[in-house]
């Protein structure tokens, strides 16, 4: 199993960035992929998550209405759409899969240790 994020980049406050999380080696309908980042010296915490089966979506509150995420069966690729980003969304960014899904607004990282998770790419938010 590989997942593999891509995207990531440099962008001014007020820009956008399209992030890909390539998976291969599952079933990619039977699986939830989350988002996940992490700030120098902060924890991971959970951006966003898709449910493949029914395209569910579930968000972190605060990112409502500026990030997106989505999901291409066709090329087993998750998307998040980063819109209106702030320096604050500086952070490494990881795409995880897992067959349970599980998530709150405090979700942790460590609820989705069972799954395959990616290595991930860095966004970097300039003021």
């Amino acid at each position: 199993v590989q997942l593999v994020e891509s995207g990531g980049g440099l962008v001014q406050a007020g820009g956008s960035l399209r992030l890909s999380c390539a998976i291969s080696g599952l079933r990619f309908g039977d699986y939830a992929i989350a988002w996940f980042r992490q700030a120098p010296g902060k924890e991971r915490e959970g951006v966003a998550c898709i449910r493949n089966s029914d395209r569910s979506t579930m968000y972190k509150d605060s990112l409502k209405g500026r990030f997106t995420v989505s999901s291409d069966e066709a090329a087993n690729t998750v998307h998040l759409q980063m819109n209106h980003l702030r320096p604050e969304d500086t952070a490494v960014y990881f795409c995880v899969a897992s067959l349970s899904l599980i998530w709150s607004q405090n979700v942790k990282a460590e609820w989705w240790s069972g799954g395959y998770w990616g290595q991930g790419t860095q966004v970097t938010v300039s003021s």
